[in-house]
């Protein structure tokens, strides 16, 4: 069992979703981004996603979009992304990337998956590589025990759905909107239908991502999710300076922590 399926066993027996938080590395410089991740597990999340900076991105909102490029024009490199995770399992976290392609592909797929391997990386999420055109990067993620992750939208038939989950490993990723990521005032109402439909094709555990930004939110969604994933919420605190900044992004994780607990989840 690897590390991701033994932490969804965990939160499927005591009846809930995993909370899991993202922020870019190097926003707003690689030590804070380390300590603001950290400080997010130690106040509830059950699973970091450390993003990369991308220049480029495709499913970034304009909050994350803000982050990554203040944290590329601080002299963020892809190495640095290592460190940051790093730091995290070393503190006793646990931690996946979310990265567009480029970045593997211009550091080499096989060494990206040994060096995050070596960091204590559990996965990857890749956001805008389908599984049709992820031969290199199963092969080297399989080499160093990393679990690929892959995507579905609401707009994916039940064939990709399937395509998509039978080459994914740790939890399947969806995304709860179409459009980019950002904090919304409700969820999605096509979220739990569009878990409805992977639960369907496989028994991998659901993560749903894009809009929670709240504890009432994280609560709801702990009724048909696996996991609640929130990113663009947490980035929009992580730039406040000093300790008000840290306590702020400690203060929603516990939030959050205590919407995934309390939400009826069904079945349960």
């Amino acid at each position: 069992m690897s590390a991701l399926q033994d932490l969804f066993a965990g939160t499927r027996a005591e009846g809930r979703a995993a909370l899991v938080g993202y922020l870019p590395a190097g926003f707003p410089t690689v030590d804070r981004s380390a300590e603001l991740l950290t400080g997010m597990i130690d106040a509830g999340c059950d699973l970091v996603e450390v993003g990369l900076p991308y220049s480029d991105p495709v499913l970034d909102g304009p909050v994350i979009q803000a982050a990554s490029q203040t944290a590329l024009s601080a002299g963020f490199r892809i190495r640095d992304i290592f460190t940051v995770v790093e730091r995290v399992s070393a503190a006793g976290g646990k931690a996946v990337v979310m990265t567009y392609f480029n970045p593997v592909l211009a550091y080499g797929p096989d060494a990206f998956a040994r060096d995050l391997a070596a960091a204590g990386g559990l996965g990857v999420i890749t956001p805008d590589l389908i599984v049709d055109e992820a031969e290199d990067w199963l092969a080297a993620a399989d080499t160093h025990g990393i679990d690929p992750i892959f995507l579905v939208a609401p707009s994916s038939s039940a064939e990709r759905i399937h395509a998509t989950a039978a080459r994914t490993r740790g939890f399947l990723y969806a995304a709860a909107v179409m459009g980019v990521t950002g904090a919304r005032d409700s969820v999605s109402e096509a979220a739990e239908g569009l878990v409805a439909r992977c639960r369907e094709q496989t028994d991998l555990p659901i993560g749903v991502g894009l809009g929670v930004r709240n504890g009432e939110q994280a609560a709801t969604m702990t009724g048909f999710a696996d996991a609640v994933i929130v990113g663009s919420a947490f980035t929009a605190l992580a730039g406040e300076p000093g300790p008000d900044g840290l306590d702020a992004v400690r203060a929603l994780a516990a939030e959050l922590a205590a919407g995934v607990r309390s939400g009826a989840r069904v079945g349960a």
